[in-house]
């Protein structure tokens, strides 16, 4: 993997790039990889400690039910490999000033691991002798973690970082460690960049089902969302089987509820997330492989079956015995045992109707994550009227931004599916290559 060394404190290190991609997603990957194979210097960067977004973290794809992991750690391990990629994980980019030559000068902050990254070997010694345990944000908190720890077992770099927050100050970990790559002195580096141009990849941020308290999440424990599900289901899942949240019992009665947090304008999202139902239709089929026995009802207001092969998927979980309802949820309410009552109207029958499940699962939306415009300090990168980054010519150039020099890419546009943000990372390779061809 290719580094940057820290700037010290009297003068940042300079280095020129023809791109900063801006988040290390699926979009910013593929992004990334098709600009690099063409012979341009990229800088890609990620906050998180590593690469791959949360694709990496699903179970697997609809409508084929290819394995996410499958698809995704070949583009991850290319994009760390690439001889023309620059990689940087957990780090920020604190402003980006356009000049008046055209360039682009950035600025990151680059947070601290207190590991050492090129001596770690990813040995998890250090991880066996901490005695701090916290949760896990990368299981979705669904599990606990040490305060010493690797995200998760195909984590690229796979490198271990210190929760300095939870961490105790022990030294277990720095005396234990083989490789003597433990560093507590490390501080935060700033680095300066100018770029040719910029991709934003920034993604896009979960809907906090905590919003919507008559669904009780946060308050009744086997009411879950479906990115803790889609964990449950995955093969680096924190259980060997599908478990509910209070007693670890086995669910036999699962319930979904769809556009938590989406086509709600009482939370703030009046638009439609795109993939819930059809995230959730794939979940329903991978429980009824799972556990056969049991029963999956689907609380649904539309299905929105619009993509290839998406309406024969949705028919094929019906086939396999998901039983759909065409009603809002109004209140979920929770018994002695755990067990959960769901409130809810009937569309069909105009009656308003309870059900008893032993496990609910919130079909949680898509939301914008729109604090990237706060980074462009002389300029402004306009957002449209739902938050997301605006494209002023979504027909013909859909990549294109606001400032000149600036593209988009992914779920910062819109909420989208796998496919169509690969094809949007496509597209926005294509018109910075075209950019910086005319640069030169």
């Amino acid at each position: 993997m290719n580094t940057i060394l820290p700037a010290n404190n009297e003068q940042d290190k300079i280095t020129d790039f023809d791109v900063l991609v801006i988040g290390a997603g699926i979009a910013g990957e593929e992004s990334s990889l098709k600009l690099a194979d063409m012979g341009f210097r990229v800088l890609l960067i990620e906050k998180e400690p590593s690469i791959g977004g949360k694709m990496i973290l699903l179970s697997k794809v609809f409508p084929t039910l290819d394995c996410a992991a499958c698809i995704t750690t070949p583009k991850v391990s290319e994009t760390a490999r690439h001889p023309n990629i620059t990689l940087l994980t957990l780090t920020e980019t604190e402003s980006i000033v356009k000049e008046d030559n055209g360039l682009f000068s950035a600025t990151l902050n680059k947070h601290p691991r207190y590991v050492i990254e090129k001596d770690c070997t990813g040995c998890q010694e250090c991880e066996r002798v901490c005695p701090v345990i916290t949760e896990d944000q990368f299981q979705f908190n669904l599990v606990a973690r040490k305060a010493v720890y690797i995200p998760f077992n195909i984590a690229n770099p796979r490198i271990a970082l210190i929760d300095i927050e939870n961490c105790i100050l022990c030294g277990l970990c720095e005396h234990k460690c083989p490789s003597a790559c433990i560093d507590f002195s490390q501080k935060e580096e700033i680095i300066q960049v100018k770029v040719k141009s910029v991709i934003v990849a920034t993604g896009f941020k979960l809907f906090d089902p905590a919003l919507i308290p008559r669904y009780g999440y946060g308050k009744f424990k086997n009411v879950i969302t479906s990115m803790q599900m889609e964990r449950e289901l995955a093969p680096t899942r924190p259980f060997n089987n599908i478990l509910r949240p209070s007693d670890g019992k086995t669910p036999g009665k699962i319930a979904y509820i769809f556009c938590t947090g989406s086509r709600d304008q009482t939370c703030g999202n009046s638009i439609c997330s795109q993939v819930c139902c059809m995230y959730s239709t794939k979940q329903a089929q991978l429980l009824m492989g799972a556990l056969p026995m049991a029963d999956i009802t689907m609380y649904y207001i539309n299905i929105r079956a619009f993509g290839k092969g998406f309406n024969e998927f949705y028919m094929q979980a019906q086939d396999m015995g998901a039983h759909y309802i065409k009603g809002k949820v109004a209140s979920v309410s929770e018994k002695e045992n755990g067990d959960l009552i769901l409130r809810y109207e009937d569309i069909v029958t105009g009656k308003v109707t309870e059900s008893e499940h032993d496990l609910v699962v919130l079909s949680v939306g898509l939301l914008a994550n729109p604090a990237i415009i706060q980074v462009f300090k002389n300029t402004t990168l306009e957002l449209d009227a739902s938050n997301y980054i605006k494209q002023p010519d979504l027909m013909q150039s859909p990549a294109v931004t606001s400032i000149e020099g600036v593209f988009v890419a992914g779920t910062a546009t819109a909420p989208m599916d796998i496919p169509d943000t690969i094809m949007s990372a496509g597209a926005a390779a294509a018109e910075t290559s075209g950019y910086l061809k005319q640069l030169s």
